[in-house]
């Protein structure tokens, strides 16, 4: 025989066991030449620039 629960969980209780189970949204910052939205710590894909500095010519 199997074990079967008691009682039935709620879906409150089963809620917070699953709130960790979300999509993480990537950390956008503004471009500081462009303006343009691009992921932090990288370089941006409109202008090219990373840190002040250009880095790919277009």
């Amino acid at each position: 025989m199997m074990a079967v629960p008691f009682r039935r969980t709620s879906k409150t209780r089963k809620n917070k066991r699953r709130t960790h189970i979300k999509l993480a949204v990537p950390g956008m910052v503004k471009c500081s030449e462009c303006g343009e939205l691009k992921l932090a710590h990288r370089i941006c894909k409109a202008c090219g620039s990373y840190n002040g500095r250009d880095v790919v010519s277009k």
